[in-house]
């Protein structure tokens, strides 16, 4: 018989918490789960705490792989080998809220069969001390919705909600159906993965329920980040996948225009601000940025021009100068003066931001 939930848990190098991560999940009231831990190559004692944790309990389960650097291969692979019906993915630094999949089940068993139940994070900054609740959706959202009618609200409500995985109790089932895969070694995965499992689903539930502990602590792959260039990579992976995606699905029968829309107007601002903003003009140089700009147009612009299709004249104007860049790179300082002198002044100036 199947367990009702799937945790799937990366784990590299976390012998300072992993230990508390599964004792959280092993603490809970609701008890028909199964963990499904993917240890990679580690330098500490994480993998010997697994083994510890599998051998007292069945429902723990590991395996052991090459260190690949990101979360990415154990969330595929994990996906495939879990047995549950719903999947929640749980960072190997991260808990569970106490008595949380009780309430999760109960709340899923009013409205079973969705393809997305998202939820709360609570987060915790250790640096700083600092707390935060994150919740996507509106606490007056309690209707069910379509991916579609969701990825139009998180757009209108917050231009770039947080993509965060862990945000969402997924039906494994759905996620097989649509081959929904992390891109192997990217680092910011979520950013990728998350709008394409959104829009592709049927029924998206929100159910309010914060049942996540996020921790933010010093020594992690996002707080290890040295310089803007870090992420950048994976940036114009994820956004060449995303424009590819776009191209692909705004061709089926009743696609919803207002989608495009939503994300034009996200995804365009992630390509102006992290390639042309001043921030990143000043800390990143400009061959760098040009690199990492052909990774995104590697197979020219024919994906980006469908998506401009939807796009402000603003937008259509500020693309034009992003493809300049690309085709006259000797040129390039024209197109950053034109968004830091010109784009996002005007745009600070009538927002108010």
């Amino acid at each position: 018989m199947k367990p009702f939930f799937s945790f799937i848990i990366p784990s590299c190098d976390v012998e300072q918490y992993i230990r508390e991560c599964l004792d959280s999940v092993l603490s809970q009231s609701f008890g028909d789960w199964e963990c499904v831990v993917g240890v990679e190559t580690s330098k500490d004692k994480t993998e010997e705490i697994v083994r510890e944790y599998a051998m007292r309990d069945s429902r723990i389960r590991f395996s052991v792989s090459p260190r690949s650097g990101s979360c990415s291969a154990t969330r595929n692979s994990g996906t495939e080998l879990a047995r549950g019906e719903y999947i929640i993915f749980l960072d190997g630094d991260d808990t569970i809220a106490e008595g949380s999949l009780e309430r999760l089940h109960r709340k899923i068993s009013q409205t079973p069969g969705a393809d997305l139940y998202p939820c709360v994070i609570l987060a915790h900054n250790e640096m700083t001390g600092e707390r935060e609740i994150r919740d996507n959706y509106p606490p007056d959202v309690t209707t069910e919705l379509t991916g579609p009618e969701a990825t139009v609200l998180l757009e209108r409500t917050k231009l770039n909600p947080s993509p965060m995985l862990q945000f969402t109790v997924f039906r494994r089932e759905f996620l097989l159906e649509h081959d929904l895969r992390c891109i192997y070694g990217l680092r910011h995965q979520d950013s990728e993965f998350s709008p394409r499992a959104l829009f592709l689903a049927k029924r998206v539930v929100p159910l309010h329920e914060p049942y996540y502990l996020y921790r933010i602590r010093a020594n992690s792959v996002q707080t290890k980040a040295k310089g803007k260039g870090y992420f950048h990579r994976d940036f114009a992976i994820g956004l060449r996948s995303l424009f590819a995606f776009h191209a692909k699905v705004s061709k089926e029968p009743g696609f919803d225009r207002r989608v495009s829309e939503s994300w034009a107007r996200a995804w365009c601002s992630t390509l102006f601000i992290k390639w042309f903003s001043k921030d990143f003009v000043r800390a990143i140089p400009r061959r760098e940025r040009f690199e990492t700009l052909k990774i995104i147009f590697a197979d020219g612009f024919g994906d980006f021009d469908t998506l401009l299709a939807a796009a402000t004249a603003r937008r259509k104007i500020a693309a034009w100068w992003v493809k300049f860049f690309m085709r006259h790179p000797n040129s390039g300082w024209l197109s950053e003066l034109f968004f830091t002198k010109g784009y996002f002044p005007l745009l600070k100036l009538k927002t108010g931001k």
